[in-house]
């Protein structure tokens, strides 16, 4: 049960949603009762699973850009395609970071990213977050 707590929290914080999966994959950690390995694995899972949905979200959004309701302005999408297309995919390895990681992994989508380029880089970058983390709950950084 842990495990599935881990992952559906890990998966909802790399939505655009405000929640930390950091603290709870701490919290099983320092119970020292789990399968490391099966902590650090739900956890990656999770959040790059949240950040597919993200890009897929990015992909189907496009299409209701001219609405009036629709929540980012033309300028702003513009400014945001421009700041991509300098730093192209590989800001992707920026999306562990809190606050501009999960709009990074939307725009990716929005710009039609390639997805096997997306999950390979975006991967690397969420499973070196929790890796990171166990490091630091270990004492080794």
């Amino acid at each position: 049960m842990s495990y599935l707590i881990l992952f559906s929290s890990a998966f909802l914080s790399a939505t655009l949603l405000p929640l930390q999966s950091e603290a709870v994959l701490v919290a099983l950690l320092l119970q020292e009762k789990y399968w490391v390995s099966l902590l650090l694995l739900s956890a990656s899972v999770g959040n790059i699973l949240g950040s597919c949905v993200n890009w897929y979200l990015g992909i189907k959004i496009e299409q209701y850009k001219d609405r009036k309701w629709f929540p980012v302005s033309q300028k702003n999408m513009l400014k945001a395609e421009k700041i991509y297309q300098k730093y192209g995919y590989w800001s992707l390895l920026l999306s562990w970071l809190p606050v501009i990681g999960d709009p990074i992994t939307l725009i990716a989508g929005l710009l039609k990213e390639n997805f096997a380029r997306f999950l390979l880089i975006v991967s690397l970058a969420k499973v070196g977050r929790y890796l990171f983390v166990y490091w630091v709950v270990l004492g080794v950084i």
